[in-house]
């Protein structure tokens, strides 16, 4: 359990009252590992003055949980859920809410039925505590009638991480572009999580879902813990809450640039870049379905070979991104 601090009191007691834009950034540098990136604090940085400056946010209503050394709250399974838990509980209808997250990404093994093929997606926390599509899709369901929940994930394999989300703009038979050198893509292999996760418990088993609870028991993923029956029982429930802008497609992976040595720039993530760029450049209301065109734009500009994807309802393609009104 969790001690609550100052700050996370003063941000629960603020959300109480009125309508309110409500935001939890996460981003996972993962320092000092072999899957070490450099972008993804700063991502979450830029994006936290966007959210004040362009988008009315107020700095006490942005909870950020990033693992730089001395940082307040790990970006562990537990603790992002915890967080997206605690915004969406005190929702109420009217209310903006958004999470951000810079990091890894990686692709599992679907236990969906007639899907022998398929895959499904997944963040990669700094513990590697997995969450799923399965998770964010019950997340989206929780919300209160009239909530905006808006999701960017700059992390491979993103697309469709709401699970059951609507397509709006998706899989793009672009052809394939040279990128620079000094891109990493933000993906850990399965079979490198499984391999992390067996040394951790010591139990010779290929299931994930073994490792997962053994490490993390109740704070596993969802995909994991509820039988497959009571699985496939969750169904879409909010066809208009969930908003998903995804940094590439699901069998894509996303980039973390680190410039060259003696430049001025920062480390970034290419999609959160570019997302910064569009809202740079365009001062008024984009719709998401702008936001996510531009976006494509500017990386095909750049040579990434990644396809951002918009999945949400037809009536929030349309809607501006962030509800902006100006």
């Amino acid at each position: 359990m969790h001690n609550l601090t100052i700050a996370n009191i003063d941000w629960c007691l603020q959300m109480e009252s009125g309508k309110k834009r409500l935001a939890v950034l996460v981003g996972c540098n993962y320092p000092n590992t072999s899957y070490e990136l450099h972008g993804c604090i700063n991502d979450v940085l830029a994006m936290h003055d966007a959210l004040v400056n362009c988008f009315g946010f107020d700095p006490t209503h942005i909870k950020l949980l990033t693992d730089a050394s001395g940082s307040l709250e790990e970006p562990t399974g537990a603790n992002i859920k915890k967080t997206l838990n605690e915004m969406v509980d005190r929702a109420a209808s009217g209310d903006v809410l958004y999470f951000h997250y810079s990091g890894h990404g990686t692709r599992i093994p679907s236990l969906k039925p007639g899907y022998p093929f398929r895959h499904d997606e997944a963040i990669v926390p700094c513990d590697f505590n997995l969450i799923t599509d399965m998770d964010f899709r019950q997340l989206v369901n929780r919300l209160p009638e009239g909530v905006s929940f808006t999701m960017l994930s700059d992390s491979c394999h993103s697309g469709g991480l709401i699970d059951k989300e609507k397509e709006q703009i998706g899989p793009s038979s672009v052809s394939k572009t040279e990128k620079s050198l000094l891109a990493q893509p933000k993906t850990i292999p399965f079979q490198a999580i499984l391999n992390h996760l067996s040394s951790v418990t010591g139990i010779n088993t290929s299931d994930i879902g073994t490792h997962l609870l053994e490490s993390f028991g109740i704070d596993a993923s969802l995909r994991f813990r509820l039988p497959k029956q009571e699985l496939d029982s969750i169904k879409k429930i909010h066809p208009d809450a969930g908003i998903l802008l995804s940094g590439c497609q699901a069998n894509e992976t996303s980039a973390d640039m680190s410039p060259s040595a003696g430049g001025d720039r920062k480390a970034y993530g290419a999609f959160s870049n570019a997302v910064q760029m569009v809202l740079k450049e365009n001062l008024g209301a984009l719709s998401n379905k702008q936001v996510v065109m531009m976006a494509r734009k500017i990386l095909k500009a750049q040579g990434f070979d990644q396809h951002p994807c918009l999945y949400c309802s037809d009536q929030n393609a349309d809607a501006s991104f962030l509800l902006q009104s100006i």
